[in-house]
């Protein structure tokens, strides 16, 4: 399955994205489109021929539970909607807590790395294939960055994604920006990494931006992709020819000059980093991940795409019946796994103790960055919050949740953060706290408030000078 060069769909560069030339296809998050209809722009891409990919991030298939129906029946359902020859998620868990503890129920509010050990690989693997047997097309996993490397790990990164594959069937998102984030933070050679997994199995490659700060690599996708990560696509394109790849932009968005120039540098990396074209008659060589007596990583990887087609060879489940089913993950594996991802959770977002073998900066720096990505998740969610709190927002968002940890999704982290300014007596501006006031009132009731109800505030409002 060819994809060729793509780009992040994202309502905010929707104009932006139709106008691009050369884009094969776009790649949508999942849980911000509808199960019922599609936006406009999305609708004209597919019209054009454009495939759409939904790339889910809230499944948490690395974390101890096992994946949330509800949760699956939607990526179904947006898999359906959109015709897709594919869906993806991440290698992560997003939650922890609950009855596996019996502890309250933390959300990270962003990915999080699982351990790489024997109990996190068979608890995930027996996720996966849950996950295929819901979804309509294949699933693809993708390697995420991290900040922090769990202690007592057993597999390298390669290793881990290696067995995976074996023993699921299910192929790779390679994320070669995540690549480099763990090279710079945890030390980890990108090239090993790739030579170790099997690239045969690589679905897509997503490329993005980031940005460094006192030593420690950010994946921001708000920064230009920088040369060190179009370094690590070259390291993999010399080992295999990949389906698609795709450049991932989430926040801070340039001009549409300056993304196209951006897919023009994917491009030109493509092209140098070609292995040479072999002579006819030539004798296939091995490529750096391909088992012996595969021949080329190139050609496995067409082969793979070829057999994923027809139901054979890695990366076929098309529906987790395809394969034989997966052991449950052994008595006892979620359960520890469940103990130790709740702690880790626990120690980011509700300050408590940091578990044995961590380093507490580090975990630190993941506190921090888990704050900052709630504040500006929620402005999103709730552009209204910002605009009626002004410069404060930030602030007064970053003291709400030191220490109160986020147990639902944004929009309940929104409300939740409203209703804590108020009763601490804020905003000090009184047209600001009638705002504030009004606008939690009409999101926290059990039902909206009716039209009429709505313009006699607003009248109100205007009336007293908000």
């Amino acid at each position: 399955m060819e994809l060729g060069i793509g780009i992040g769909w994202r309502p905010e560069i929707a104009d932006e994205v139709e106008a691009l030339a050369g884009i094969d296809w776009v790649e949508a998050v999942a849980e911000n489109l509808c199960a019922d209809h599609l936006p406009d722009s999305l609708v004209r891409l597919r019209e054009r021929g454009v495939r759409v990919v939904p790339h889910g991030v809230a499944l948490g298939l690395g974390g101890a539970d096992r994946p949330d129906p509800v949760r699956l029946a939607s990526l179904a359902a947006r898999a359906e909607l959109l015709g897709t020859p594919l869906v993806t998620e991440h290698i992560a868990f997003v939650r922890a807590g609950g009855p596996l503890t019996a502890s309250p129920r933390l959300e990270a509010g962003h990915l999080l790395p699982v351990p790489r050990t024997r109990d996190a690989l068979d608890v995930l693997c027996e996720n996966v294939r849950i996950a295929q047997e819901s979804l309509p097309v294949p699933l693809a996993l993708e390697n995420i960055a991290a900040l922090i490397t769990w202690p007592g790990e057993e597999l390298t990164e390669g290793q881990f994604l290696a067995e995976l594959v074996e023993r699921t069937g299910v192929r790779l998102l390679i994320d070669v920006a995540n690549l480099h984030t763990n090279h710079v933070n945890l030390g980890q050679d990108p090239a090993k990494a790739l030579d170790e997994l099997p690239v045969e199995a690589i679905a897509y490659v997503h490329v993005a931006g980031g940005v460094e700060k006192n030593g420690v690599w950010h994946d921001t996708h708000a920064h230009p992709v920088t040369a060190p990560v179009l370094d690590v696509l070259a390291e993999l394109r010399s080992r295999v020819d990949p389906p698609g790849v795709l450049l991932e932009r989430d926040d801070a968005f340039p001009p549409a000059g300056e993304l196209a120039g951006e897919l023009d540098a994917i491009r030109a990396t493509l092209r140098r980093a070609a292995p040479p074209t072999r002579g006819p008659g030539a004798p296939p060589t091995r490529g750096p991940g391909a088992a012996p007596g595969v021949g080329s990583a190139s050609a496995s990887a067409s082969a793979s795409a070829s057999a994923s087609a027809s139901g054979e060879g890695p990366g076929r489940a098309v529906r987790g019946g395809d394969r034989p089913p997966v052991a449950p993950a052994p008595a006892g594996a979620r359960d520890r796994t469940a103990v130790a991802q709740a702690a880790l959770l626990s120690a980011l977002v509700a300050g408590t103790p940091a578990p044995e073998g961590f380093d507490h900066r580090r975990l630190r720096v993941q506190s921090r960055a888990l704050a900052a990505k709630r504040a500006d998740v929620v402005a999103k969610v709730a552009p209204e919050l910002p605009e009626i709190l002004g410069d404060g927002y930030r602030a007064a968002f970053l003291a709400y949740a030191d220490g109160r940890p986020m147990s639902g999704g944004y929009r309940r982290d929104a409300l939740d953060f409203a209703e804590h300014v108020l009763i601490a007596g804020g905003p000090a501006d009184p047209a600001a706290r009638r705002r504030l006031t009004y606008w939690w009132q009409d999101r926290a009731g059990a039902r909206p408030p009716r039209r009429g109800t709505r313009l006699i505030r607003a009248a109100r409002a205007v009336l007293v000078g908000r």
